[in-house]
């Protein structure tokens, strides 16, 4: 491969566009009937304390279509919903969830460090007991028509998925929630549970969208119905290797491209949900990739823009 060649794919991957010696023609425009659907981050981070059962009944009422929450294992075997390794980054407690029982979680404050976005000096949520609530109390707050992802944070991956499988046969909502986590482990965890629905491996769609990005190449497309995530613009580091050593070159990527989407649907319907694209301008350009979902920190902010788009979208 010419460096030429090289160069253009690069900058395709940072530009999100093709690489082609053909003049660009600009098609006719295309109406796009159906917005992504607007996940709220672990319930709305941005809007109230994350996690916690305030935030989902904000994210609920500002019409989100899906929630997003993360879980940990207490000390004695209860899915919880946290997401930082530490309690100090949320509460007034200290050191890692699972030393904590769920009877100590329920005692500290999960919003103790929330501040108010137009206000920066102001906790206004110190006085007022929000505990860090466990799955079943938050799968109780949200109706069975919202489907709700449960991102997996704790390790080993096997005694989480086992606390949270009990969870989900008790209440009986495995038709309505996906699993997610970064860590391949839990895919091998959840396999004993036939009625458990995950996402792709992130391995698995990091290395597809890098490979029909560089290499134009579209390696073991997802089976139909797959739910597939990534982040819609996402810092990478390029590496070049040479005899006497090697160069790096820092970039800001964006890999969902109209290639990526047609590589990713090349077997059938793939549900892509697109991580962080939060401007106007960024939605309307995942809404004409045709994505299925974005995945949001403001409700509250998504709902107020989505009002204001036009519809249906006209795309180019």
């Amino acid at each position: 491969m010419t460096t030429q060649r090289i160069f253009c794919l690069l900058i395709a991957a940072v530009l999100g566009t093709g690489c082609s010696s053909r003049p660009n023609t600009a098609p006719d425009a295309r109406l796009v009937e159906h917005l992504p659907l607007i996940v709220a981050h672990r319930a709305g981070t941005a809007d109230y304390p994350e996690n916690t059962l305030l935030a989902i009944d904000a994210a609920l009422r500002n019409h989100a279509d899906m929630i997003w929450l993360t879980v940990q294992l207490s000390h004695d075997g209860v899915p919880v919903l946290y997401r930082p390794a530490d309690l100090s980054a949320n509460t007034q407690g200290s050191g890692p969830v699972a030393q904590k029982t769920f009877a100590e979680l329920q005692q500290l404050n999960a919003g103790w460090n929330f501040k108010q976005p137009a206000e920066n000096s102001a906790y206004p949520y110190r006085s007022r007991q929000m505990p860090i609530p466990s799955l079943q109390q938050a799968l109780k707050a949200i109706p069975p028509s919202t489907r709700v992802i449960l991102d997996m944070k704790a390790l080993p991956a096997p005694p989480q998925a086992h606390a949270v499988a009990k969870i989900l046969d008790a209440t009986r909502r495995w038709d309505d929630v996906l699993i997610y986590s970064t860590d391949d482990t839990y895919q091998q965890a959840f396999a004993s549970h036939p009625h458990a629905r995950l996402f792709e491996s992130r391995d698995n769609t990091r290395d597809r969208l890098a490979s029909v990005a560089l290499a134009q190449s579209c390696p073991a497309p997802p089976s139909p119905g797959t739910w597939a995530a990534f982040e819609y613009q996402r810092k990478v580091a390029v590496v070049e290797t040479f005899t006497l050593g090697e160069a790096r070159s820092q970039v800001s990527a964006k890999f969902w491209t109209p290639d990526a989407m047609r590589c990713f649907a090349s077997r059938g319907k793939v549900n892509v949900l697109v991580i962080g694209a939060e401007t106007a301008e960024d939605y309307k350009a995942v809404a004409c990739l045709g994505v299925d979902a974005v995945l949001v920190d403001s409700p509250e902010k998504m709902k107020t823009l989505k009002q204001h788009m036009e519809q249906p979208l006209r795309c180019p």
